[in-house]
Formats: structure tokens, sequence, C-alpha cells
């Protein structure tokens, strides 16, 4: 079971694991051994709650396909375990992240003082360009 908090579980074969050959300099290593994973997670048939499952489609992250799959591909160390493990720190990372509630935002008034500055700069824009027009002899 992977847990996400206190009441979100996961069990294991809800994520599908792929290893890959890693892209970029290495030498033999990189080009004879799989050591980058790929993580897959389908949203729509997962055990997620609902709430998690809508905020996560309307995520705007490059990680998360139209089709609604998680993808999340990682090739940072040499070590498959490793890669495995920061994978899937990526991925419960991603699934707090959906589960906090966004704050919701207060209106505020501009205090006066700020008023009076806009106002002021304002006046002083004007009086510049006004000085700038040519003046008719008319």
């Amino acid at each position: 079971m992977i847990s996400i908090n206190a009441s979100v579980q996961l069990a294991d074969d809800e994520l599908s694991w792929q290893f890959i050959r890693a892209s970029g300099p290495g030498g033999q290593h990189v080009n004879k051994v799989s050591t980058a994973v790929l993580l897959q997670f389908d949203i729509a048939s997962s055990s997620l709650p609902e709430l998690y499952k809508s905020r996560l489609l309307q995520l705007a992250d490059h990680r998360i396909t139209p089709s609604g799959k998680v993808l999340i591909k990682c090739q940072q160390s040499r070590s498959q375990e490793q890669n495995r493990e920061l994978a899937l720190a990526q991925f419960i990372t991603l699934l707090q992240s959906v589960a906090k509630t966004p704050k919701k935002r207060l209106a505020t008034k501009p205090t006066y003082s700020s008023q009076l500055k806009r106002l002021q700069s304002k006046k002083q824009q004007s009086q510049t360009k006004s000085l700038r027009r040519q003046k008719s002899f008319d």
C-alpha cells in the first residue's frame, strides 16, 4: 500500500512501472542498462476519491496527459531502484499538492495613501504630456 496521507492510500498494483534506457551521456553503461523509470497511473480507473480525481484532471501539469494518465519519468540516478523511489516520491508529492484546498482570496481595498500617490502620478504624467503639445496661435 502507498500512503498519500492519513485517509488516502493506493494499492501497489494501481501503478504501472516500465524500465527504459536513459538518455544523455554515460557511455557504455547508459547504452546497455535500462535504469530510467516510467511510472504510469490511470486517474479514471483508480481508487482515489472523486475530489482527488477531479482536481488532478483540472491540474495544468505536463505530467498529466489529456487522456487522464499521470506519466512520471525519472532518470536522475544510475540505479534503477533509486530512480523508482524518486519517481514514487514525485507522484506522492503531486497527489499531496492536489489534496490541499486552495485558500480563498479575500478582496482588499487600496489604501488612501496609495490612491493619492496614483492620482498624483497621473497628474504629473498629464502635465508632462500637455507641455509637449504644440501651442496653437489662433
